[in-house]
Formats: structure tokens, C-alpha cells, sequence
């Protein structure tokens, strides 16, 4: 790869094969020095071939983990598509960035930017993962810990989060039971 520029079909050919976390990593790394466009990552995250897509994600989780702040001109947008992720694999990035995002830990200019967005239909596809039989755990509980995040912004959420995480842990997973127990005695 060395000092070439990436676009995007360059960046699709880069993880149309298998990679491991020490490629993610550099990819992160080069598509963050070059300014590689936010955006036409996310939209990766939506190429047909699910594979694909999930490299696409798994690299947005990177960047995202490292350099939140360069999400800012993009937020809404990555946001806004978070109705359109359908890959159980990208569900579990977007989650996961949720979940980063609406934590305690964010810069105050990301948190100063959330306020102006609409969270509601967030909240909704976060719950539709929390409820749905077919989404994976690692989903779940990340969506979980978003909602729970939330719950200061929107009254509502305590009471819904308390009942779908009693639902949950009635026969859940040994990561829900341990995620729920740990989320309900902070509610």
C-alpha cells in the first residue's frame, strides 16, 4: 500500500479478501492520515456483499474509537443510516458506536453535536435490536448500553430498558444476564 492514495474503490478492493486486526488497524491508520471521505466508509458498510460491508463497519469502528471528533461533519449522516444496517455484523458496529457515543466519555463538542439530533428513530432501531429474536447478543447488549445511556434525555427509556432487560434475562445468554444485571442496578 506504502504512500498510495486510497479512494473508494480502492479502499473495496483493499477488504473485498479477509483481514485480520493488524490490517484494520493500519487501514484505519492511513485512511484517517489521508482524510479518506467519512461518508463513503459508511456507505461501504452497505455494499452487497456482506462481507465487505463488515470490514467497511469493523474499520469505522476504528477510526471512530480513535478519532471520535472526526465523525463530527458526518454525525447526522452515520446516525441517520442506522435504520438501513440489516448485516448482524454491522449491526454490532453501529451498535457499538452508539453506544461509544452516547457515553459518558465523549469530547463535549460530539456531545454538544448530539444535541441537535433527532434521536428518536436511534432509539427505536435500538430497541428493535433489543427486542428482535434474530439479532445477535453482542448487538443486544450494545444496544442496551446506548439506551441506557440515553435514558437522562428521554425519561421514557428507564422504564421500557427495566422491562425488555427482565424479558431478556428471563432465558438470555450468560452476556445478557451479566449486561442486564449490571444495567438494572444502575437504574
Amino acid at each position: 500500500m506504502g504512500q498510495v492514495s486510497i479512494d473508494k474503490p480502492a479502499l473495496i478492493q483493499q477488504i473485498s479478501t479477509t483481514i485480520g486486526k493488524l490490517k484494520v488497524l493500519e487501514l484505519s491508520r492511513i485512511l484517517k492520515e489521508q482524510q479518506f471521505a467519512l461518508r463513503d466508509l459508511i456507505d461501504i458498510t452497505f455494499h452487497p456483499d456482506k462481507n465487505i460491508a463488515f470490514r467497511a463497519a469493523w474499520l469505522l469502528e476504528n477510526i471512530f474509537l480513535k478519532h471520535p471528533e472526526s465523525f463530527l461533519p458526518d454525525m447526522e449522516y452515520l446516525l441517520g443510516k442506522i435504520h438501513e444496517v440489516k448485516y448482524p455484523s454491522c449491526q454490532r458496529h453501529y451498535a457499538k458506536i452508539v453506544m461509544h457515543l452516547t457515553g459518558k466519555k465523549m469530547p463535549k463538542l460530539i456531545k454538544d453535536k448530539l444535541q441537535t439530533v433527532n434521536f428518536e428513530p436511534i432509539i427505536e432501531q435500538l430497541f428493535e435490536w433489543l427486542i428482535s429474536p434474530g439479532v445477535k447478543i453482542a448487538v443486544k447488549v450494545f444496544a442496551a448500553e446506548a439506551l441506557f445511556n440515553l435514558r437522562e434525555q428521554y425519561d421514557w427509556i428507564k422504564e421500557e430498558l427495566v422491562n425488555q432487560l427482565q424479558y431478556l434475562m428471563r432465558d438470555g445468554s450468560a452476556a445478557i444476564q451479566s449486561r442486564g444485571k449490571r444495567l438494572l442496578c444502575k437504574l
